[in-house]
């Protein structure tokens, strides 16, 4: 099962809602779907140049090792020899930081990835939070989530 483009949609909108509400720097944010095919990129006015390669970056790494961007952060910092290799086997397309998460249906159910960058990596995922939550959906960023 796959995210869709219209699910894809509102949850960037969203997102990019949340993060005018906080104030955050402008924000990218990137979704891809279970089987790593880029859904959507979206690009707020302003949002610098790296930003939509970091955001990409950040979805694949989650996707691609299936965990959210905070497991990965910590696997990073405990093995850095291996994510390293992992990041030159993937030609330098993972972020391992927070602000990278899989969207999970109610069932546990993988339909995709997102990464948003802009802000700080923890302003980045509280953005990215309010997204997938909008449509009912989880955001699993490696992390248990409050209610």
């Amino acid at each position: 099962m796959n995210i869709t483009l219209a699910q894809s949609e509102a949850i960037a909108d969203a997102a990019l809602k949340k993060g005018r509400e906080l104030g955050l720097a402008p924000l990218t944010v990137a979704i891809l779907d279970s089987g790593g095919h880029l859904t959507l990129l979206k690009r707020e006015d302003h949002s610098s140049l790296l930003r939509p390669d970091i955001a990409t970056g950040k979805a694949w790494g989650a996707l691609g090792m299936g965990f959210g961007g905070r497991e990965l952060a910590r696997r990073a910092e405990k093995a850095p020899a291996f994510f390293t290799a992992l990041n030159a086997m993937s030609g330098g397309r993972m972020v391992p930081v927070a602000g990278g998460a899989l969207i999970r249906d109610a069932s546990g159910q993988i339909l995709g990835a997102i990464g948003i960058s802009g802000d700080t990596s923890d302003k980045d995922e509280l953005a990215l939070v309010a997204g997938v939550r909008s449509q009912g959906l989880v955001a699993d960023t490696g992390d248990p989530l409050p209610p």
